[in-house]
Protein backbone atom coordinates (compact mmCIF):
# COMPACT_ATOMS: atom_id res chain seq x y z
CA UNK A 1 0.00 0.00 0.00
CA UNK A 2 1.39 3.48 -0.87
CA UNK A 3 1.55 5.99 1.50
CA UNK A 4 2.25 8.55 -0.08
CA UNK A 5 6.42 10.63 -1.26
CA UNK A 6 7.19 9.47 2.41
CA UNK A 7 7.17 6.13 2.26
CA UNK A 8 10.18 4.34 3.84
CA UNK A 9 11.89 7.56 3.98
CA UNK A 10 14.37 7.30 7.21
CA UNK A 11 13.82 10.48 9.22
CA UNK A 12 15.09 11.61 12.62
CA UNK A 13 13.81 13.80 15.32
CA UNK A 14 14.29 16.41 17.99
CA UNK A 15 14.62 14.95 21.29
CA UNK A 16 11.84 16.77 22.43
CA UNK A 17 9.29 14.62 20.58
CA UNK A 18 7.34 11.98 22.74
CA UNK A 19 8.40 8.09 21.25
CA UNK A 20 6.92 5.41 22.84
CA UNK A 21 8.97 3.11 24.81
CA UNK A 22 12.04 5.25 23.39
CA UNK A 23 14.10 8.15 25.70
CA UNK A 24 12.80 11.53 25.04
CA UNK A 25 15.16 13.33 27.26
CA UNK A 26 14.41 17.36 26.20
CA UNK A 27 18.29 16.95 26.25
CA UNK A 28 18.99 17.49 29.88
CA UNK A 29 20.17 15.20 32.89
CA UNK A 30 17.28 15.64 34.93
CA UNK A 31 15.21 13.75 31.98
CA UNK A 32 18.06 11.23 30.73
CA UNK A 33 16.06 8.29 31.95
CA UNK A 34 12.45 9.82 30.68
CA UNK A 35 10.21 7.22 28.43
CA UNK A 36 7.26 8.17 27.08
CA UNK A 37 4.25 6.12 26.98
CA UNK A 38 2.73 7.75 23.74
CA UNK A 39 4.09 9.48 20.65
CA UNK A 40 3.61 13.23 19.85
CA UNK A 41 1.07 13.46 16.92
CA UNK A 42 4.21 14.74 14.65
CA UNK A 43 5.16 11.28 14.85
CA UNK A 44 2.26 9.46 14.51
CA UNK A 45 1.30 11.44 11.55
CA UNK A 46 4.79 10.51 10.40
CA UNK A 47 3.91 6.85 10.89
CA UNK A 48 0.61 6.85 9.57
CA UNK A 49 2.67 8.72 5.77
CA UNK A 50 5.16 5.87 6.23
CA UNK A 51 8.04 7.50 7.28
CA UNK A 52 10.33 5.65 9.90
CA UNK A 53 12.08 6.96 12.60
CA UNK A 54 15.66 5.93 12.86
CA UNK A 55 17.36 8.42 15.48
CA UNK A 56 16.50 10.80 17.98
CA UNK A 57 18.71 13.83 17.91
CA UNK A 58 20.12 16.12 20.34
CA UNK A 59 19.03 19.54 21.31
CA UNK A 60 20.12 22.26 23.23
CA UNK A 61 19.12 21.10 27.12
CA UNK A 62 15.29 22.38 27.25
CA UNK A 63 15.72 23.98 23.96
CA UNK A 64 17.40 26.68 24.98
CA UNK A 65 14.94 28.28 27.39
CA UNK A 66 17.34 28.72 30.20
CA UNK A 67 19.28 31.06 28.95
CA UNK A 68 22.24 29.10 27.50
CA UNK A 69 25.37 30.98 26.19
CA UNK A 70 27.72 28.54 24.88
CA UNK A 71 27.20 25.27 22.45
CA UNK A 72 27.46 23.01 25.71
CA UNK A 73 24.71 23.06 26.83
CA UNK A 74 23.61 19.43 26.64
CA UNK A 75 24.26 16.47 28.44
CA UNK A 76 24.99 14.95 25.23
CA UNK A 77 27.93 17.67 24.37
CA UNK A 78 27.55 20.48 21.55
CA UNK A 79 26.28 20.35 18.78
CA UNK A 80 29.02 19.77 15.90
CA UNK A 81 28.69 21.45 13.08
CA UNK A 82 29.63 18.71 9.49
CA UNK A 83 31.45 21.44 7.59
CA UNK A 84 34.22 21.81 10.61
CA UNK A 85 34.36 20.14 13.59
CA UNK A 86 35.55 23.21 15.35
CA UNK A 87 32.19 25.15 14.69
CA UNK A 88 29.02 24.56 16.39
CA UNK A 89 25.76 23.69 14.32
CA UNK A 90 23.48 26.28 15.58
CA UNK A 91 20.44 25.77 18.75
CA UNK A 92 18.60 24.48 19.69
CA UNK A 93 17.84 21.79 17.28
CA UNK A 94 21.47 21.12 16.87
CA UNK A 95 21.33 17.81 16.17
CA UNK A 96 18.48 18.09 13.54
CA UNK A 97 21.06 20.37 11.94
CA UNK A 98 24.21 18.15 12.15
CA UNK A 99 22.29 14.72 10.94
CA UNK A 100 20.62 16.38 7.53
CA UNK A 101 24.10 18.29 6.71
CA UNK A 102 25.99 14.97 6.98
CA UNK A 103 23.49 13.00 4.64
CA UNK A 104 23.00 10.85 7.80
CA UNK A 105 19.09 11.57 7.05
CA UNK A 106 17.30 12.64 4.41
CA UNK A 107 15.47 14.91 6.79
CA UNK A 108 14.39 15.72 10.79
CA UNK A 109 11.86 17.39 12.77
CA UNK A 110 13.05 19.90 14.66
CA UNK A 111 11.39 23.08 16.76
CA UNK A 112 11.58 26.69 16.96
CA UNK A 113 10.18 28.86 19.81
CA UNK A 114 12.47 31.74 18.37
CA UNK A 115 15.22 30.58 16.28
CA UNK A 116 15.78 26.95 16.74
CA UNK A 117 14.97 26.19 13.19
CA UNK A 118 16.24 28.36 11.38
CA UNK A 119 19.58 28.94 13.02
CA UNK A 120 20.93 25.01 12.45
CA UNK A 121 19.58 25.38 8.80
CA UNK A 122 21.55 28.22 8.59
CA UNK A 123 24.71 27.00 10.24
CA UNK A 124 24.82 23.59 8.50
CA UNK A 125 23.56 24.74 5.09
CA UNK A 126 20.34 23.16 4.94
CA UNK A 127 16.84 24.35 4.39
CA UNK A 128 14.89 24.61 7.47
CA UNK A 129 10.77 25.71 7.30
CA UNK A 130 9.35 27.54 10.31
CA UNK A 131 5.82 26.79 9.87
CA UNK A 132 2.74 29.38 10.71
CA UNK A 133 2.01 28.96 14.33
CA UNK A 134 -1.24 26.75 14.75
CA UNK A 135 -0.11 25.11 11.30
CA UNK A 136 1.18 21.96 13.17
CA UNK A 137 0.18 19.94 16.49
CA UNK A 138 2.86 20.29 18.95
CA UNK A 139 0.74 17.39 21.06
CA UNK A 140 3.67 15.22 22.80
CA UNK A 141 6.39 17.92 22.30
CA UNK A 142 8.07 19.58 25.07
CA UNK A 143 6.57 22.76 26.33
CA UNK A 144 9.20 25.85 26.35
CA UNK A 145 6.25 28.59 25.07
CA UNK A 146 3.42 27.73 24.80
CA UNK A 147 2.21 30.85 22.42
CA UNK A 148 5.44 30.94 20.21
CA UNK A 149 5.95 27.07 19.92
CA UNK A 150 6.52 25.47 16.40
CA UNK A 151 7.20 22.31 15.18
CA UNK A 152 8.72 22.29 11.41
CA UNK A 153 10.97 19.93 9.23
CA UNK A 154 15.02 20.76 8.06
CA UNK A 155 15.60 18.93 5.11
CA UNK A 156 17.75 19.11 2.25
CA UNK A 157 15.28 21.17 0.17
CA UNK A 158 11.96 23.14 0.20
CA UNK A 159 10.52 21.14 -1.60
CA UNK A 160 11.22 18.47 0.64
CA UNK A 161 10.08 20.88 3.65
CA UNK A 162 6.47 21.21 1.44
CA UNK A 163 5.83 16.96 1.04
CA UNK A 164 6.91 16.92 5.09
CA UNK A 165 4.48 19.53 5.88
CA UNK A 166 1.79 18.17 4.13
CA UNK A 167 2.23 15.13 5.81
CA UNK A 168 2.44 16.57 9.59
CA UNK A 169 0.18 19.43 8.91
CA UNK A 170 -3.53 20.17 10.74
CA UNK A 171 -6.00 19.78 13.47
CA UNK A 172 -5.49 17.92 16.68
CA UNK A 173 -7.86 17.80 19.54
CA UNK A 174 -4.83 17.44 21.90
CA UNK A 175 -3.35 20.93 20.47
CA UNK A 176 -6.24 23.75 21.02
CA UNK A 177 -3.53 25.87 19.12
CA UNK A 178 -3.97 23.82 15.90
CA UNK A 179 -6.39 25.07 12.66
CA UNK A 180 -9.04 23.37 11.25
CA UNK A 181 -6.94 23.88 7.38
CA UNK A 182 -4.46 21.45 6.55
CA UNK A 183 -1.65 22.36 4.35
CA UNK A 184 -1.25 21.58 0.40
CA UNK A 185 2.52 21.57 -0.89
CA UNK A 186 2.08 23.35 -4.65
CA UNK A 187 6.01 24.59 -5.57
CA UNK A 188 4.53 26.21 -9.07
CA UNK A 189 6.72 29.24 -9.47
CA UNK A 190 4.87 32.28 -10.01
CA UNK A 191 6.39 36.20 -9.50
CA UNK A 192 6.93 37.59 -6.39
CA UNK A 193 7.33 40.69 -4.36
CA UNK A 194 9.96 40.97 -2.72
CA UNK A 195 10.50 43.33 0.42
CA UNK A 196 14.49 42.96 2.06
CA UNK A 197 14.62 44.86 5.71
CA UNK A 198 17.73 46.45 5.02
CA UNK A 199 18.46 47.02 8.27
CA UNK A 200 18.84 43.30 8.64
CA UNK A 201 21.97 44.24 7.17
CA UNK A 202 23.68 46.33 9.90
CA UNK A 203 25.34 43.81 11.82
CA UNK A 204 26.32 41.09 9.35
CA UNK A 205 29.43 39.60 8.77
CA UNK A 206 30.96 40.42 5.40
CA UNK A 207 30.53 36.73 3.86
CA UNK A 208 26.64 36.70 5.15
CA UNK A 209 26.26 40.23 3.55
CA UNK A 210 27.95 39.44 0.37
CA UNK A 211 26.16 35.85 -0.01
CA UNK A 212 23.11 37.93 0.27
CA UNK A 213 23.24 40.17 -2.20
CA UNK A 214 24.31 37.87 -4.91
CA UNK A 215 20.85 35.82 -3.48
CA UNK A 216 18.82 38.71 -4.10
CA UNK A 217 20.40 39.21 -7.58
CA UNK A 218 18.93 35.53 -8.21
CA UNK A 219 16.07 36.59 -6.32
CA UNK A 220 15.23 40.12 -8.94
CA UNK A 221 14.99 37.04 -11.83
CA UNK A 222 11.85 35.72 -9.81
CA UNK A 223 10.27 38.99 -9.59
CA UNK A 224 10.21 42.26 -7.80
CA UNK A 225 13.10 43.51 -4.73
CA UNK A 226 12.25 46.87 -2.84
CA UNK A 227 13.66 47.95 0.49
CA UNK A 228 11.14 47.65 3.29
CA UNK A 229 11.80 48.95 7.18
CA UNK A 230 10.32 47.61 10.26
CA UNK A 231 8.46 50.20 12.26
CA UNK A 232 10.53 51.31 15.41
CA UNK A 233 8.95 48.78 17.78
CA UNK A 234 11.04 46.47 20.96
CA UNK A 235 10.44 43.27 18.95
CA UNK A 236 13.36 41.48 20.77
CA UNK A 237 12.25 42.53 24.46
CA UNK A 238 8.56 41.66 23.95
CA UNK A 239 9.98 38.52 22.67
CA UNK A 240 11.88 38.19 25.78
CA UNK A 241 9.61 38.88 28.49
CA UNK A 242 6.51 36.57 27.04
CA UNK A 243 8.91 33.65 26.30
CA UNK A 244 11.11 34.05 29.62
CA UNK A 245 7.22 34.80 31.66
CA UNK A 246 6.08 30.89 29.90
CA UNK A 247 9.22 29.34 30.28
CA UNK A 248 9.47 30.13 33.85
CA UNK A 249 5.65 28.61 34.41
CA UNK A 250 6.74 25.54 32.04
CA UNK A 251 9.65 24.64 34.36
CA UNK A 252 8.06 25.49 37.58
CA UNK A 253 8.25 22.12 38.97
CA UNK A 254 12.24 21.89 37.91
CA UNK A 255 13.06 24.87 39.47
CA UNK A 256 10.72 24.57 42.68
CA UNK A 257 12.05 20.83 43.36
CA UNK A 258 16.07 21.64 43.04
CA UNK A 259 16.94 19.61 40.45
CA UNK A 260 17.54 22.68 37.75
CA UNK A 261 20.89 22.04 39.62
CA UNK A 262 21.56 18.88 37.45
CA UNK A 263 21.61 20.79 34.08
CA UNK A 264 25.12 21.22 31.97
CA UNK A 265 25.25 24.40 31.84
CA UNK A 266 26.63 26.40 34.87
CA UNK A 267 24.31 29.78 33.67
CA UNK A 268 21.03 27.58 32.86
CA UNK A 269 21.31 26.27 36.65
CA UNK A 270 20.60 30.03 38.13
CA UNK A 271 19.21 31.93 35.34
CA UNK A 272 15.44 30.55 35.26
CA UNK A 273 15.55 32.02 38.76
CA UNK A 274 15.48 35.62 37.63
CA UNK A 275 12.65 34.85 35.72
CA UNK A 276 10.65 35.09 38.87
CA UNK A 277 10.72 38.91 38.01
CA UNK A 278 9.23 39.05 35.75
CA UNK A 279 5.96 41.76 36.41
CA UNK A 280 2.12 40.16 35.53
CA UNK A 281 1.73 43.86 33.92
CA UNK A 282 5.48 43.44 31.76
CA UNK A 283 4.15 40.10 30.49
CA UNK A 284 0.56 41.58 29.86
CA UNK A 285 2.30 45.08 27.99
CA UNK A 286 4.36 42.64 25.89
CA UNK A 287 1.12 40.66 24.73
CA UNK A 288 -0.46 43.91 23.36
CA UNK A 289 2.68 45.13 21.33
CA UNK A 290 2.67 41.67 19.76
CA UNK A 291 -0.64 42.55 18.52
CA UNK A 292 0.39 45.88 17.40
CA UNK A 293 3.48 44.24 15.57
CA UNK A 294 1.48 41.78 13.79
CA UNK A 295 -1.08 44.55 12.59
CA UNK A 296 2.08 46.24 11.40
CA UNK A 297 3.42 42.73 9.57
CA UNK A 298 -0.23 41.96 8.37
CA UNK A 299 0.18 46.10 6.70
CA UNK A 300 3.98 45.19 5.13
CA UNK A 301 2.15 42.20 3.71
CA UNK A 302 -0.29 44.42 2.06
CA UNK A 303 2.73 45.67 -0.46
CA UNK A 304 5.36 42.86 -0.56
CA UNK A 305 4.63 38.70 -0.79
CA UNK A 306 7.55 37.97 1.81
CA UNK A 307 10.13 39.60 3.22
CA UNK A 308 13.78 38.87 2.81
CA UNK A 309 16.63 38.90 5.63
CA UNK A 310 19.62 37.16 6.27
CA UNK A 311 18.67 34.15 8.36
CA UNK A 312 21.77 34.78 10.68
CA UNK A 313 24.07 38.09 11.17
CA UNK A 314 27.06 35.31 11.24
CA UNK A 315 28.56 32.11 10.20
CA UNK A 316 28.66 29.43 13.06
CA UNK A 317 30.74 30.37 15.82
CA UNK A 318 33.18 27.57 17.46
CA UNK A 319 32.32 25.19 19.83
CA UNK A 320 34.43 27.26 22.42
CA UNK A 321 32.97 30.73 22.43
CA UNK A 322 30.75 32.29 24.45
CA UNK A 323 28.54 33.13 21.72
CA UNK A 324 26.21 36.34 22.75
CA UNK A 325 28.66 38.50 21.57
CA UNK A 326 28.68 36.65 18.20
CA UNK A 327 25.19 35.40 17.55
CA UNK A 328 24.41 38.95 18.99
CA UNK A 329 22.41 36.89 21.21
CA UNK A 330 18.82 38.00 20.23
CA UNK A 331 19.87 41.70 19.68
CA UNK A 332 19.42 42.75 16.71
CA UNK A 333 17.16 39.94 15.08
CA UNK A 334 14.11 41.74 14.71
CA UNK A 335 13.17 39.55 12.16
CA UNK A 336 13.30 36.54 13.58
CA UNK A 337 11.31 38.62 16.90
CA UNK A 338 8.70 39.59 14.69
CA UNK A 339 8.11 36.59 12.76
CA UNK A 340 7.87 34.46 16.13
CA UNK A 341 5.75 36.47 17.83
CA UNK A 342 2.97 37.27 15.00
CA UNK A 343 3.54 32.90 14.11
CA UNK A 344 5.09 33.88 10.32
CA UNK A 345 5.87 31.05 8.38
CA UNK A 346 9.78 30.96 7.23
CA UNK A 347 11.88 28.75 5.58
CA UNK A 348 15.99 29.09 5.70
CA UNK A 349 18.10 28.56 2.36
CA UNK A 350 21.66 27.98 2.01
CA UNK A 351 23.67 30.70 0.22
CA UNK A 352 26.98 30.03 -0.11
CA UNK A 353 29.71 29.80 2.15
CA UNK A 354 32.61 32.11 4.07
CA UNK A 355 36.59 31.94 3.40
CA UNK A 356 36.57 29.17 5.86
CA UNK A 357 33.99 26.70 4.12
CA UNK A 358 31.42 27.79 6.72
CA UNK A 359 27.31 28.29 4.97
CA UNK A 360 25.39 31.31 5.16
CA UNK A 361 21.82 31.52 4.69
CA UNK A 362 18.99 34.10 3.81
CA UNK A 363 15.59 33.61 5.41
CA UNK A 364 12.18 34.43 3.58
CA UNK A 365 9.02 35.29 5.80
CA UNK A 366 5.66 35.10 4.78
CA UNK A 367 2.14 36.39 5.85
CA UNK A 368 0.59 34.00 8.63
CA UNK A 369 -0.77 30.70 6.87
CA UNK A 370 1.33 32.12 3.96
CA UNK A 371 3.15 28.60 3.79
CA UNK A 372 2.92 27.53 0.76
CA UNK A 373 4.33 31.35 -0.99
CA UNK A 374 7.03 31.11 1.44
CA UNK A 375 7.66 27.38 0.03
CA UNK A 376 7.06 28.25 -3.88
CA UNK A 377 9.61 31.24 -3.52
CA UNK A 378 11.83 28.59 -1.94
CA UNK A 379 11.78 26.39 -4.43
CA UNK A 380 11.75 28.53 -7.16
CA UNK A 381 15.09 30.23 -5.61
CA UNK A 382 16.37 26.68 -5.41
CA UNK A 383 15.95 25.87 -9.11
CA UNK A 384 18.35 28.52 -9.59
CA UNK A 385 21.05 28.06 -7.38
CA UNK A 386 22.96 24.71 -5.99
CA UNK A 387 24.29 25.65 -2.86
CA UNK A 388 21.56 23.15 -1.49
CA UNK A 389 23.18 20.50 -3.60
CA UNK A 390 26.87 21.21 -1.54
CA UNK A 391 27.93 18.59 1.02
CA UNK A 392 30.21 18.28 3.58
CA UNK A 393 32.91 16.24 2.31
CA UNK A 394 33.57 12.67 3.94
CA UNK A 395 37.13 12.59 2.47
CA UNK A 396 40.10 14.23 4.46
CA UNK A 397 37.21 15.12 7.10
CA UNK A 398 37.17 17.61 9.03
CA UNK A 399 38.36 19.97 5.87
CA UNK A 400 41.11 22.56 6.91
CA UNK A 401 40.61 25.76 7.72
CA UNK A 402 39.92 27.73 4.51
CA UNK A 403 39.84 25.31 2.44
CA UNK A 404 36.02 25.18 1.73
CA UNK A 405 36.54 21.32 1.08
CA UNK A 406 33.09 20.23 -0.84
CA UNK A 407 31.54 17.96 -2.83
CA UNK A 408 28.35 17.66 -5.03
CA UNK A 409 26.17 14.45 -5.06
Amino acid sequence: KDRGPLHGIPYGAKDLLATAGVPTTWGAAPFRDRVPGADATVIRKLDAAGAVLVAKLAMVELAGGMGYRQPHAAFTGPGINPWHPEHWSGGSSSGSGSAVAAGLVPFAIGSETWGSILAPAAYCGVTGLRPSYGRVSRAGAMTLSWTLDKLGPLARTADDCGLILASIAGPDPADPATVAEGFRHDPTARRFRFGLVRQSLAACDDAVRTNLESALEVLRTLGTVEDVTLPDLPYEAAARIILYAEAADAFDDLVESGRIAELTAPEDRYTPYARDAILARDYVRALRLRGLMAREAARLFATVDLLVAPTRPTVAPRLGQEFRSALRGTVGDAVGALGNLAGLPAVSVPTGFDGAGLPTGLQLVGPAFGDATVLAAACAYQALTDWHRRHPSPAGWPPAAGTGAETER
